[in-house]
């Protein structure tokens, strides 16, 4: 299990916190730190800590810890960095300034092992079975009419004959305009 762990001094005690990757919290995904414990997951009492200042979360594709900021006009100072917006990964001994409170990261363990998507079983398919061949067709290239006896528009240019339906479009093949096509019965083959 990723987990991140924090340490600070408040009001004269040693205070640790273990953040893991999914837990429940105020704002499911992350762990908000500040003094407002209506918003926040970990709540600090020093006045110079803004109500809701950072969150932590852990960044799935970095497979990281990462501390966000939330309040653009007391900005933590993460590294010896001001973090002034967007977040930043976090490492273990890393130092972070909330105002003027301290809190380290004294410990992070990350899973080597990727979680595993499960997937559910797939219906067997009987012996013999092959997966039907389906043919996409461009939609503004219908299939060319078979001769039963139909009218079509033969193409100017290329001489080919498409349903007219394709009088608006134009000739599927070379991309003539039919607008000056000539109407032709197509006789069918016997």
């Amino acid at each position: 299990m990723n987990a991140l762990t924090l340490q600070w001094q408040d009001a004269g005690q040693l205070k640790t916190h273990n953040i893991y990757e999914q837990q429940p919290s105020k704002n499911p995904g992350t762990v908000r730190i500040g003094r407002d414990p209506l918003r926040c997951d970990i709540v600090l009492t020093d006045p110079t800590v803004s109500g809701l200042h950072v969150e932590i979360f852990f960044h799935n594709q970095q497979h990281s810890f990462y501390i966000r900021n939330l309040r653009s006009q007391n900005p933590p100072l993460v590294d010896g960095q001001q973090l002034v917006q967007g977040e930043k990964p976090l490492h273990q001994s890393s130092i972070i300034y909330l105002g003027q409170m301290q809190l380290q990261v004294t410990a992070i363990t990350i899973d080597s092992i990727p979680a595993t998507i499960l997937t559910p079983p797939q219906p067997s398919k009987p012996p013999g079975y092959q997966q039907p061949i389906v043919q996409m067709r461009h939609p503004y290239v219908p299939t060319p009419p078979t001769p039963q006896g139909v009218y079509g528009l033969e193409c100017p240019k290329c001489h080919k004959v498409s349903p007219p339906e394709n009088l608006q479009i134009g000739c599927p093949w070379c991309g003539t305009s039919l607008a000056a096509a000539v109407s032709v019965l197509v006789a069918p083959r016997l």
